[in-house]
């Protein structure tokens, strides 16, 4: 595949999956989305028909808008305001955007798990599988904060019974079909791969991401902003596991913004799973540590982005964690066991991981980082 294409790889790498097909298979879930430049420089997923202004700029932008307005719904807590297009201009958002400074599209990120691989799942309550049991990590307390913004996180053994724990329960059904949706338990996955790394933190996990793999700009602002407000101790690390390209290879200038006021905290992110060197945001963002996955030989995954932008690289092929699945031919009953993933999703919590115990040794946090690069160090 070129750089410049976007498609992601099921879990065989070796077939691509346009970003035209995943909008189609969201649209039968409801979702309206729109390929912008399909095939080209400026390819991008974006919700059809949507602007996303600062509520400070909304006016100046509105008086160059109004024709093209439908209506204008405000976020108080955001300070955001969505501008919805009419009908006849709705194709039209990201040209619409790049006429008014003030505008952007609400761009859709796609989760870095490999996106149609389904995860082998074995141990308690689960089908056996191949692989063997895995222990349990210790229980030690170092009083470093990680955030992480995915899927959720269900009240796996592994956590159930920590003392920071705070469930925030998978969505193992999203669409009702009566079979677990392709990302359901991701969250629940990372963090797993996070407390296997770092045993000693604190994990905040935060609902963003979609069972059915995307989530968009907005959300994304949304769930840093309530992780901001709602913290009660300082975060140390912020951990994001999706990410989106742009139409003019520039991070939405809302979730920049945002990811600016976690200053004192090291931002880590999958570089994403197109096997380009087109950046992927947030994780081409100079600020943040963006990082790309490796095989079992410790050469880059064939899934994996690459580029001068991304920072740090570990393992994340077939790599083994905590799990949920839906039980079958039961009411919302769940099993808990552990399963194996592929994707950079699963390769950014372990240097997370790094920056936590960077963190817990006495670094700063920007040291944190830099120790953390080195010892995930990205060849190219």
């Amino acid at each position: 595949m070129t750089d410049r294409t976007v498609s992601l790889v099921d879990s065989t790498w070796g077939t691509e999956v346009t970003l035209a097909e995943l909008g189609e298979h969201w649209a039968r879930y409801g979702h309206d989305l729109l390929v912008h430049d399909p095939g080209g420089p400026g390819e991008c997923l974006v919700r059809r028909g949507e602007l996303v202004a600062a509520r400070g700029s909304l006016d100046p932008a509105l008086s160059r808008l109004r024709r093209w307005v439908d209506r204008v719904e405000h976020d108080d807590d955001l300070q955001l305001a969505r501008v919805r297009l009419r009908t006849a201009e709705r194709d039209r958002c990201i040209d619409i955007a790049g006429e008014v400074p003030e505008l952007s599209a609400n761009h859709v990120h796609v989760g870095s798990a490999t996106m149609f691989g389904t995860p082998v799942m074995f141990g308690t309550g689960a089908d056996p599988g191949p692989a063997e049991p895995v222990e349990e990590p210790a229980r030690q307390r170092w009083g470093v904060t990680v955030a992480v913004l995915d899927t959720g996180c269900d009240p796996h053994p592994w956590f159930a019974a920590r003392d920071w724990f705070e469930a925030v329960p998978e969505v193992l059904d999203a669409d009702d079909d009566s079979d677990q949706d392709r990302q359901a338990g991701h969250g629940t996955f990372v963090s797993g791969v996070l407390l296997r790394h770092a045993p000693g933190v604190t994990i905040r996990p935060r609902r963003v991401l979609s069972s059915l793999g995307f989530t968009d700009d907005l959300t994304v602002v949304a769930g840093l902003r309530a992780l901001r407000r709602e913290s009660a101790a300082r975060v140390d690390v912020v951990l994001l596991t999706a990410g989106c390209h742009t139409s003019g290879d520039r991070c939405p200038p809302t979730v920049r913004a945002e990811l600016a006021r976690f200053g004192d905290a090291v931002v880590v992110a999958a570089a994403g799973n197109h096997g380009s060197s087109r950046p992927f945001w947030p994780a081409a963002l100079p600020e943040v540590l963006g990082v790309a996955a490796s095989g079992a030989d410790g050469a880059l995954a064939g899934f994996s982005n690459s580029g001068d932008w991304v920072d740090a690289c570990a393992p994340g092929v077939d790599v083994v964690s905590s799990h949920v699945r839906m039980s079958p031919g039961t009411d919302g009953a769940r099993r808990y066991g552990f399963a194996r993933w592929s994707g950079t999703s699963f390769a950014a919590p372990q240097v997370a991981a790094g920056v936590a115990t960077a963190v817990r040794d006495g670094h700063g946090v920007r040291d944190a980082a830099r120790v953390a690069a080195r010892r995930y160090p990205f060849g190219g």
